[in-house]
């Protein structure tokens, strides 16, 4: 049975465990990352609104623009926010804005799910930025695009490159706690497992890679990497520097909360260090590491980043664009919220 078949069946009781009512899945609509609904081919495309809210990107450029210049870590922060909100589809939920649902007395979202609980933030910005919108534009503007929009000027305002954002999505009506926790990659995973989520939703090792080089900029608390102090005495610290991990262990002697900066060197710009880290033995979480001695695909694909800058600009644009377009809700689908946290 091959990886997207397997995880094909996977989604299937996934989605027998959830208790919201939804459409039937089969591999095609699951794996085509262009895929939108047979009756609703609508596809995502660059200038969406640019008739009907022609002011719409300028508008949440100016607010990830104050975020970034208030909190630079907000950068790294408004970008995750986009990945935790691309990666789930086996409930047809992929850039769809799920992952900023509120948890009611009926219904539990996304947020607390592991991946997501103290860990996600940025979720003022996006509002600010849905009340202004709402004001210039009502009900034309979906959360699902904000968050692709605010992405890429995170990366832009923080050093990295740009790129014109194909636009269109329409917001989900409901969430996946069971997925978040399932298919949201972990800190501690090997470059199998990474590699199996990431195809699974129809990404391939050197999307992986690439998207992995967002960890250049943001933090990470010292209980998504602990583990890695006890591996000092073992061989679970992939060429691992260890007087790196001795200044890990130092900075996280009082508390599992502590932040640590996933780029030590430049931890607020855009730019190839991670890179240069990952060779240097000093990948902060186990999963950036094992890039290095995983598999010698990633490996070469590392170096290759590590020489060329341009190389890994162009590399992330396109792999961010394909992870932008798994699985959109278009057409009729979905609805534009008024307000991102809830349904209309």
């Amino acid at each position: 049975m091959g990886a997207n078949m397997a995880f094909f069946f996977i989604c299937l009781l996934l989605v027998m465990s959830e208790s919201t009512m939804v459409v039937a899945l089969t591999p095609q609509n699951l794996f085509n990352e262009a895929y939108v609904g047979e009756e609703n081919l609508v596809p995502l495309r660059v200038g969406a609104y640019q008739e009907t809210c022609p002011d719409a990107e300028a508008i949440v450029l100016s607010w990830v623009e104050k975020a970034v210049f208030e909190d630079p870590r907000m950068a790294a922060s408004l970008l995750r926010l986009h990945f935790h909100d691309c990666f789930l589809i086996c409930l047809l939920q992929g850039c769809d804005a799920s992952v900023l649902l509120d948890d009611t007395v009926n219904f539990v979202g996304e947020k607390t799910a592991g991946p997501n609980f103290n860990s996600l933030r940025g979720f003022e910005v996006i509002d600010s930025i849905k009340f202004d919108l709402e004001m210039a534009c009502p009900q034309t503007v979906s959360c699902a695009d904000i968050l692709a929009i605010a992405a890429r000027d995170s990366v832009y305002l923080s050093g990295g490159p740009s790129w014109e954002v194909q636009l269109g999505r329409r917001d989900s009506l409901t969430a996946s706690k069971t997925e978040a926790n399932n298919n949201i990659p972990a800190p501690n995973s090997t470059v199998s497992i990474l590699l199996t989520k990431f195809e699974a939703v129809g990404l391939s090792l050197a999307d992986m890679v690439a998207l992995s080089g967002a960890h250049t900029i943001g933090k990470a608390r010292c209980s998504t990497f602990s583990a890695r102090f006890d591996s000092k005495r073992g061989s679970n610290a992939p060429e691992m520097n260890m007087e790196f991990l001795e200044s890990l262990e130092y900075l996280c002697s009082e508390s599992n909360t502590t932040l640590a900066h996933l780029d030590l060197v430049t931890p607020t710009r855009f730019d190839n260090q991670y890179y240069v880290n990952l060779m240097n033995g000093k990948g902060l979480l186990f999963s950036d590491q094992v890039l290095m001695i995983g598999d010698e695909r990633t490996r070469q694909i590392v170096q290759t980043y590590v020489d060329n800058l341009d190389i890994f600009f162009e590399d992330f644009k396109i792999s961010m664009l394909r992870m932008g377009r798994l699985n959109p809700l278009t057409g009729n689908k979905g609805e534009i919220r008024r307000i991102c946290r809830s349904i209309n």
